[in-house]
């Protein structure tokens, strides 16, 4: 029963180096296949090394099994909700482009007013128009109003044009008197 121990302590011993390996590298090196395989060497090295004389219960194996099949269940089971997070993680990402790709495109032809502030001088510039176009950069919506593209981040008012004529011309742009000054 001696080897059993030698071999049981090894075990342990290598389990809790690799752990702690790990945690200092930052990476598991572990994986629930090592465990899996210690729990089943484990379990035959208690088989070949138990006393002749006093055999262990066949109960005790059937919990062990029970235990064991268990842990792989629960194992599998987490991987696969690891896989479902990634999988709906990606869909949202999807799902919120496709909403910003849409509304973008809604902006085209409607009247909104932009507020954003100018980089160069830091004074806050309000532009109204027509939105004549749209377009995606950087991953964000822009739409063209006048001759500057704006992003829909800095659009605070959206007005139905109710241009009923459908002569397809945008009117004035409008910019507020503080930038008319400059």
């Amino acid at each position: 029963m001696s080897l059993a121990s030698n071999e049981i302590v090894s075990m342990q011993n290598q389990s809790a180096y690799n752990q702690a390996d790990s945690m200092l590298n930052g990476t598991a090196q572990t994986t629930s296949t090592d465990d899996s395989n210690m729990f089943l060497t484990l379990m035959l090295q208690q088989l070949q090394n138990q006393d002749p004389t006093q055999p262990t219960d066949n109960t005790e194996w059937l919990a062990q099994l029970a235990q064991y099949s268990t842990l792989e269940q629960m194992t599998q089971m987490n991987q696969g909700l690891d896989d479902c997070m990634s999988y709906l993680s990606a869909l949202y990402s999807d799902l919120a482009a496709n909403a910003e790709i849409t509304q973008t495109l809604s902006l085209i032809g409607k009247e909104v007013t932009i507020k954003y502030t100018d980089p160069e001088t830091e004074e806050e510039v309000e532009v109204s128009g027509v939105v004549t176009e749209a377009s995606f950069e950087e991953g964000s919506g822009k739409v063209k109003v006048g001759d500057e593209y704006y992003s829909i981040a800095n659009i605070v008012s959206i007005r139905d044009n109710g241009d009923s004529t459908g002569s397809g011309e945008a009117p004035e742009l409008y910019v507020t008197a503080a930038q008319k000054q400059k």
